[in-house]
C-alpha cells in the first residue's frame, strides 16, 4: 500500500536567509561620533600650527568667496551658498585627513604634506570633488527657483527684508520649510557619498565610484553613529558661520581630523 504523504513531509523547512557577501555593519553606538570628535581634537593639537594654518586658509577662502558674491551682485544666493559649504567641505578637508593618516602611520607632518599629499586617488579624487561641486551648484539653482516660486521673479530686496519676510510671514515660513527639506536631501546625499570616500581614497587608492559606493554602504549600515556625526558637523559649521567665519579656523581642522577617525573606525 502506497504511503500517504502529509503536507509537512512535502514542504521543507524554511531556509534561512543567506548571509551578506560583505557586511559593513560595524555595530557602532551613536556615541561613537563623540569618540571621533575627541580623537580629532587630539590630532589637532599634535603639531597644531599646520592644522590651524589650514583652517585659516579655508576661512579666508570662504570670506573671499562671500565678498566676491556680494560685489558681483549675487547676494540673493549667498544663503544657499553658505549651506552648500557643507556639501564641498569634505573635499576641502583632504589635507587634514592626510595629517591624521600620517600621524597614524608615524610619518612626518608638515603643511606642505597636507596641501600636496603624495597618496590619494589623483583624478578620482578630483572626480568626487566635481560631483560635490555639481551638487552644490544644482542646490543653489534649486534655491533660486524656490525663491521665484514662492515670491515671484523680483529683484532681491536685501538681507534685512528677506530675514524679516522668512520668519514673520506665512509664505516665508513655508518657503523656509520647503527649502530646508530640499536642501536636506542634497546634504544627505552629499554626506553619504563623501563621509568616508575621500579618506578612503587617500588610504586605499580606490577609484571614485567604488569609494562613493562603499561610503554610502558604510553610512547606511552604521546609521546611528552617522546621523549623530552629521548633526555634530552641521551644528559646528553653523556655529562657525555665526562667528563671521572666525570659528572656522579651529572647527574646520577639528572636523577634518575627526572625519579621518570616523573612517578609520569603519575601514573596510
Amino acid at each position: 500500500m502506497a504511503k500517504t504523504l502529509h503536507p509537512v513531509d512535502i514542504i521543507p523547512d524554511t531556509v534561512p536567509a543567506l548571509p551578506k557577501a560583505v557586511d559593513h555593519n560595524r555595530h557602532l553606538p551613536a556615541t561613537a561620533a563623540l569618540t571621533w570628535l575627541a580623537l580629532g581634537w587630539r590630532d589637532l593639537w599634535v603639531r597644531p600650527m599646520p592644522s590651524l594654518l589650514y583652517g585659516l586658509g579655508v576661512a579666508l577662502l570662504s570670506l573671499l568667496v562671500i565678498v566676491a558674491m556680494v560685489n558681483f551682485g549675487w547676494a540673493q544666493i549667498l544663503f544657499p551658498a553658505l549651506a552648500g559649504f557643507l556639501v564641498v567641505g569634505p573635499l576641502l578637508a583632504t589635507g587634514l585627513y592626510e595629517k591624521s593618516r600620517r600621524l597614524e602611520a608615524g610619518e612626518p607632518v608638515t603643511l606642505w604634506h597636507m596641501i600636496f599629499p603624495r597618496r590619494g586617488g589623483g583624478a578620482h579624487l578630483f572626480f568626487v570633488g566635481a560631483v560635490l561641486l555639481t551638487l552644490m551648484l544644482v542646490w543653489m539653482r534649486a534655491a533660486v527657483l524656490l525663491y521665484a516660486l514662492f515670491l515671484g521673479w523680483r529683484p532681491f530686496p536685501g538681507f534685512d527684508s528677506v530675514v524679516n519676510m522668512l520668519f514673520t510671514t506665512p509664505t516665508g515660513l513655508l518657503m523656509l520649510a520647503v527649502g530646508t527639506a530640499v536642501g536636506g536631501l542634497f546634504a544627505a546625499f552629499a554626506f553619504a557619498i563623501s563621509a568616508f570616500s575621500i579618506p578612503m581614497m587617500l588610504d586605499r587608492r580606490l577609484d571614485a565610484f567604488s569609494a562613493m559606493g562603499l561610503s554610502m554602504s558604510l553610512v547606511w549600515n552604521n546609521l546611528p553613529a552617522a546621523l549623530l556625526w552629521g548633526a555634530i558637523v552641521l551644528a559646528l559649521t553653523v556655529f562657525s558661520l555665526g562667528t563671521a567665519l572666525v570659528g572656522l579656523i579651529l572647527i574646520f581642522p577639528l572636523l577634518g581630523h575627526a572625519t579621518w577617525h570616523a573612517y578609520a573606525t569603519v575601514r573596510p
